[in-house]
């Protein structure tokens, strides 16, 4: 019987869980709190990766990492948590498929392709590209199996997104929606059920090993629009919707640790960001969960 470890139970952590477990395979969920999905085929630790994962990764076919700290403790705390990962799976000889995004790339003119090189421009984007760089060497050298899944901006029900914290609420109260954007410019948004899917099937495919992989795309409209597509799937009215000003953004990082994090991660919302996923939809056989099916879940929740 096959089983695997998923460190992490947000919203993609526990999707993927369930998603193994529903399919027949025995899943260990770690958090730190022993939190996470309710199922008979998953069990949930209580213990910090970073120091027991090797202990608890014996006999896992792979390790499907899900975490990663505070968005604004990336660069203090991430690399023992890769370290962890690492460790363990080349202890273990389990697997190890990484969630990850697209910072590592950079800004980038036309659409985002899993082949890129790594030419981060941001503290966060150098932070992901030295997980996947030394996962990515780990598997050159023969230690470990790694691959990487990278999804877009985030849509679904608890994702930590700018779409669930300033957009989506204002939409659902009626109030104007004021966001750090262009807002007239395409942008990828990825479901986070098709996540988990996706990191299920990069687990299962020994065709999937040693590089990136992009989730499929729900969407690609821009953030306008996307808003204008949640009140109409709501049954609600559009509110005005207007970008942040630089000095509002200001304010705003310099009252929270979180917004804080959002000024170096400008060129993501102010040019085009398309994330092209044919392989993902070839190999892996993959395809996006409808949009307003998405907007709709969201809306009712």
């Amino acid at each position: 019987m096959t089983s695997h470890v998923v460190v992490g139970a947000g919203p993609t952590g526990t999707a993927t869980a369930l998603l193994l477990a529903t399919t027949g395979d025995d899943v260990r969920v770690i958090t730190r709190r022993g939190t996470g999905p309710s199922h008979p085929r998953i069990e949930l630790v209580a213990a910090d990766a970073t120091t027991r994962l090797t202990e608890l990764s014996g006999g896992a076919a792979t390790i499907i990492n899900c975490a990663m700290p505070s968005y604004d403790r990336w660069p203090e705390e991430a690399p023992a948590l890769s370290a962890a990962l690492l460790s363990a799976a080349e202890a273990t000889g389990a697997a190890y498929v990484s969630l990850s995004n697209v910072y590592g790339y950079g800004p980038v003119d036309g659409p985002l392709t899993p082949g890129l090189p790594m030419r981060p421009t941001t503290i966060k984007g150098e932070v992901r590209t030295r997980m996947y760089l030394d996962g990515l060497a780990a598997h050159e050298a023969g230690r470990i199996r790694f691959a990487e899944v990278r999804p877009g901006d985030y849509l679904g029900v608890a994702a930590f997104a700018l779409f669930n914290l300033m957009i989506a609420p204002n939409v659902l109260a009626g109030q104007e929606i004021v966001f750090p954007a262009d807002l007239d410019v395409p942008h990828s948004w990825t479901y986070t059920g098709d996540v988990a899917a996706t990191l299920v099937a990069v687990a299962r495919s020994e065709a999937s090993w040693g590089r990136a992989w992009h989730t499929p795309q729900t969407s690609d409209i821009p953030i306008r629009a996307m808003a204008a597509r949640f009140a109409e799937v709501a049954g609600v009215p559009l509110p005005s919707i207007r970008e942040m000003t630089a000095l509002e953004l200001h304010a705003q990082a310099t009252a929270d640790p979180v917004m804080a994090e959002m000024p170096e991660m400008q060129y993501l919302y102010r040019r085009p960001a398309v994330m092209e996923w044919t392989d993902t939809a070839t190999v892996l056989d993959l395809k996006p969960t409808p949009l307003d099916d998405v907007l709709r879940e969201l809306a009712t929740s």
